[in-house]
């Protein structure tokens, strides 16, 4: 839209946009992320578990990677039909919904009697951790400011590292006293408070306006200037934007979203794979290395540490450097890393270069969940964003069972070796297929697609 448009003219999701920081934002953020926390915690607190599990239930390493990508089924499709739903019901209950689903398979993964139903529960689990993640990222990106949405997206994504050093203090306090099923039994409680919380929350004035819900659009937009002090903007006139109309799953590969949709889906796949492929299993990578489970607990928990700074450098470079040279630095960070963590001990040098692969690895999932949602318009935005995801959650499933077959067969060197040649390729892809959205509203980058 022009600039030099006035107030008089200006939609409401321009308004939206310039809005400054506020309580309001810092509310949605926070509520948003420890859901987020919680899934995180869940999933990673698998690297502790897989051990004790293993025992309980006599496993082979097969049946043991079966448990992780057990989860990741449930998340591939809960990420792909919450972004379908919440394109069509809207964000704010979706994302409700599935916190509380993932807390029932949390429950139930503490309570399960046999391997099967163990297996059950953790497909449970991961069709509400599945659909959570996309559209809450979804949510936050749809009500954040222009300047300051790629920041406010990878600090959500920040709650992923909160959530993984959660997992090492349960894992080293609870589960070493009580057992690996009050591991997942910490988390299901908590979380259904957290969803109970998120009814405080409004919805998308964006989806509302797609919707033909322009009054109650601006009412949300009205509240969010009020919290920013802007009491006097909400006096001009609700001016609702051009709305995208219909549209279809079929969309996203149409000629106008295929470059996208290709860039993002060997983004999502490549970055899925080798993180669980790789963050799952360094306990016991370290334990076959000769370490103790519980040193090697240790480790791994003070080498995830660098997960914070890892996400806040990347909220700064994402608002000043832009989203796709941030991303591709942090992937070739990660490739990096995981090659010489792959020939490195059990010394200060493991630990140095797993520290550095919990940095660029996760600030690059920062950066990943900024700019899936960007690349849509909001009719289609949520179904995109978990699309995307699921193609992921491919990459989830392959990961967890892959590393257990791979080392015996190419050692670990050998593996972490590929996971760099995949990370390689996973940033190449970026480099020639991905546009920076920096500085631009939600509205300014989807007709560009349409353009095209």
């Amino acid at each position: 839209m022009p600039r030099e448009l006035s107030a008089a003219t200006e939609t409401f999701v321009a308004r939206l946009d310039r809005v400054p920081l506020n309580s309001f934002h810092w509310r949605l953020l926070i509520l948003s992320g420890l859901g987020w926390m919680f899934d995180a915690m869940d999933v990673l607190m698998l690297s502790f578990l897989l051990a004790p599990i293993r025992s309980e239930f006599k496993l082979e390493p097969a049946g043991v990677g079966l448990i992780a990508s057990a989860t990741f089924v449930g998340m591939f499709i809960g990420a792909a039909a919450a972004g379908r739903l919440a394109d069509r019901y809207g964000r704010r209950a979706v994302f409700t919904v599935t916190l509380v689903v993932f807390s029932i398979g949390s429950a139930l993964s503490a309570l399960a009697p046999t391997f099967e139903t163990l297996l059950a529960a953790r497909v449970i689990a991961g069709l509400g951790l599945g659909g959570e993640l996309p559209v809450v990222a979804t949510l936050v990106s749809e009500l954040s400011p222009r300047a300051q949405r790629g920041r406010m997206i990878v600090l959500l994504e920040s709650f992923w590292a909160y959530g993984t050093i959660l997992a090492g203090i349960v894992a080293i306090t609870v589960v070493a006293n009580f057992g690996w099923r009050w591991g997942f039994a910490v988390g299901a409680l908590p979380a259904l408070y957290v969803a109970y919380l998120r009814r405080a929350l409004p919805e998308s004035p964006r989806f509302l306006a797609e919707r033909g819900r322009a009054p109650e659009a601006d009412a949300v937009v009205r509240r969010v200037e009020r919290a920013g002090g802007g009491a006097l903007l909400t006096l001009a006139p609700a001016v609702p934007p051009t709305r995208a109309g219909r549209t279809r799953l079929a969309d996203l590969v149409s000629p106008r979203y295929a470059r996208r949709t290709a860039m993002l889906w060997i983004l999502w796949f490549g970055v899925v794979l080798t993180y669980y492929g790789i963050f799952l299993w360094i306990p016991s990578i370290l334990a076959a290395r000769g370490l103790s489970e519980v040193r090697s607990n240790e480790f791994f928990f003070l080498s995830t540490l660098a997960q914070v700074p890892g996400y806040f450098s990347a909220a700064w470079l994402v608002e000043r450097w832009g989203r796709k040279p941030t991303l591709v630095a942090y992937l070739l960070g990660t490739a990096g890393s995981a090659f010489m963590f792959g020939n490195a001990g059990t010394g200060s040098d493991a630990f140095a270069w797993a520290a550095l692969l919990s940095f660029f690895n996760l600030g690059a999932w920062g950066v990943v969940y900024t700019y899936t949602p960007e690349l849509y318009p909001t009719s289609v935005r949520a179904t995109g964003a978990g699309v995307a995801a699921a193609v992921g959650r491919v990459g989830g499933i392959i990961g967890p069972y892959l590393t257990p077959v791979l080392v015996p067969a190419i050692a670990t060197n050998g593996t972490f070796a590929l996971f760099m040649g995949l990370l390689v390729i996973t940033a190449g892809a970026v480099a020639l297929l991905g546009e920076e959205t920096r500085g631009r509203s939600l509205e300014e980058i989807a007709p560009e697609a349409e353009a095209a």
